[in-house]
């Protein structure tokens, strides 16, 4: 979150960064909330210490004055009608700042949707083919992996089964995925809840403004994960880290939840698009001055996944009006689907500078005895499922309709063609 300090020093700058954003958040009602409780904040103080002189005065008197008792029980019901105002206030102004979203960095392409991305790079040659490419969808029924029927019957729309080597090549897929992070990258494997606290969604930004896009199991107030970001983010919530310590890299398999509205047609056709997926999540804790640095190195190891897989890609530089609610600055990373004939985002790796970590309250010492800071935060997908496995399954036919199983994956699999 941005505190109610920066908004308070930097008014104009703020709307006018959110507005890039397309973002109408009521700053001019901000700074009045914040006013009308720094006041109702001062008064308070001033009645109490005023109370507490006169009582010292009461308390050395041989005979107690009635009139000064009468007027200082008088103060104290004052003082408690403006404590109430006050704690009022500052749940308004909480809730107000806990729905702004960061402030892009500089860098960042203006634009108001994702037609302002910008195409930064492309890695590999779209695969040509001497047949028409079909898409998973009639790949994975024509090879018996896919099960969108029982999908359905199971738990409805936007749901399916994997099974055989279709769920063997998703769990190919994460074990290499997660080997490949821990072994070359540096990154600690991590195995969080997938249910969490709702305060670990509004540490990460979640809540309060997109709880219609969670699960929520009322009765207990738990939150299914829509990204292992959540739970990350919360790792070291309401800690000081340690002088040394950072950075601090994490990555994390879980299955995401989500509840995004989907209407019929071709961008939710097949297994793009569902209420549960899996991800294998980068999360980083950085000392500030490293963030910018720190999120290029994710991005090199979210691209090392498409790379070694062979799969040809882009990544997008995303426009003010496309980066997420949390991000100062984002990257996509696109993978050619050939059967789609489509990109597919497989990664957004964003910096999201203090505004998560002062959210969850998230500290560091930079050196001992020093006093404590916001790390920044960084997250990115390395890679999600199931985008990926469409990718391998469209890139890679053949023919006869069989799939040739990318190299790197063929000792997890344990066969080098799925038929």
């Amino acid at each position: 979150m941005l505190s109610i300090q920066f908004i308070r020093q930097n008014p104009d700058m703020v709307k006018e960064a959110l507005s890039k954003r397309n973002d109408a958040a009521p700053i001019d009602e901000i700074l009045q909330i914040d006013s009308d409780h720094r006041k109702f904040t001062q008064e308070i103080d001033t009645l109490r210490e005023q109370r507490n002189k006169v009582s010292k005065e009461i308390g050395q008197m041989k005979e107690k004055s009635p009139e000064m008792i009468a007027e200082m029980r008088q103060v104290g019901e004052r003082i408690k009608s403006l404590e109430q105002e006050a704690a009022n206030l500052s749940e308004q102004l909480s809730d107000q700042l806990l729905r702004i979203p960061n402030i892009p960095q500089d860098s960042v392409p203006v634009g108001e949707d994702e037609s302002g991305n910008r195409v930064a790079r492309l890695w590999g040659e779209q695969p040509k083919f001497n047949f028409e490419p079909k898409p998973h969808w009639e790949l994975g029924e024509a090879l018996d992996i896919i099960d969108f029927e029982r999908g359905v019957k199971l738990s409805g729309t936007r749901f399916y089964v994997l099974k055989g080597l279709g769920a063997r090549l998703q769990r190919a897929l994460i074990d290499f995925m997660l080997d490949l992070h821990t072994g070359e990258h540096g990154y600690l494997e991590t195995y969080p809840p997938f249910m969490v606290k709702a305060e670990c969604a509004l540490g990460s930004g979640n809540l309060p403004k997109f709880a219609d896009h969670l699960y929520h199991d009322a009765e207990e107030d738990f939150w299914f994960v829509p990204t292992a970001e959540v739970p990350l983010t919360n790792l070291y919530r309401d800690e000081i880290i340690e002088p040394g310590t950072l950075p601090l890299y994490h990555v994390a398999h879980t299955a995401c939840f989500r509840r995004e509205k989907m209407s019929a047609g071709k961008d939710v056709r097949g297994i793009k698009r569902g209420h549960q997926f899996d991800k294998v999540e980068l999360y980083k804790f950085v000392e500030p001055e490293t963030s910018n640095d720190e999120l290029e190195k994710m991005l090199d190891n979210a691209e090392m996944v498409a790379q070694k897989l062979g799969l040809p890609y882009r990544i997008l530089e995303l426009c003010t009006g496309d980066i997420g609610f949390a991000s100062s600055k984002s990257y996509d990373i696109e993978m050619w689907a050939a059967g789609c004939g489509e990109w597919l985002e497989v990664s957004s790796c964003s910096n999201c500078l203090d505004f998560q970590a002062r959210r969850a309250n998230v500290r560091y010492r930079p050196e001992k005895g020093a006093k404590p800071q916001f790390p920044h935060t960084l997250n990115g997908s390395g890679l999600a499922l199931p985008r990926v496995v469409i990718a391998v399954l469209e890139n890679y036919q053949q023919a006869d309709g069989t799939i040739v199983v990318p190299e790197v994956l063929r000792s997890y699999m344990g066969t080098d063609i799925i038929k």
